[in-house]
């Protein structure tokens, strides 16, 4: 008698995972250096008001100074072009970039 050969099982396909969803980020938590009150110099004071502010805020204060007067440039809108309270922060200097504008107003906080 002939014994009959069990057919081979076939082995199941590994099943995939479902996709992790991303994991919600942790809402950032501002740099205390950032947020600590910094008092202005007589000349910044003039534009932001001579209370002791945080840089972030001190920042957009400027931003609204320079929007409220247009000052800035029509063409090129990263360069800043001062008025005489502003050049008097800039120290002396006609127009600056925005990115020069922080390192010059970073000077005027103590």
């Amino acid at each position: 008698m002939a014994t009959k050969k069990k057919p081979a099982k076939k082995k199941a396909a590994p099943k995939k995972k479902a996709a992790a969803k991303p994991k919600a980020k942790a809402k950032r938590k501002p740099n205390p250096e950032f947020m600590k009150a910094m008092t202005p110099s007589p000349s910044l004071a003039a534009i932001v008001g001579n209370k002791p502010l945080p840089r972030t805020e001190v920042t957009k204060r400027i931003w609204a100074y320079i929007k409220k007067n247009k000052l800035q440039d029509s063409k090129n809108k990263r360069q800043i072009n001062a008025d005489a309270a502003l050049q008097a922060l800039f120290g002396g200097k006609r127009s600056v970039n925005m990115f020069e504008m922080t390192k010059l107003v970073n000077k005027h906080l103590s």
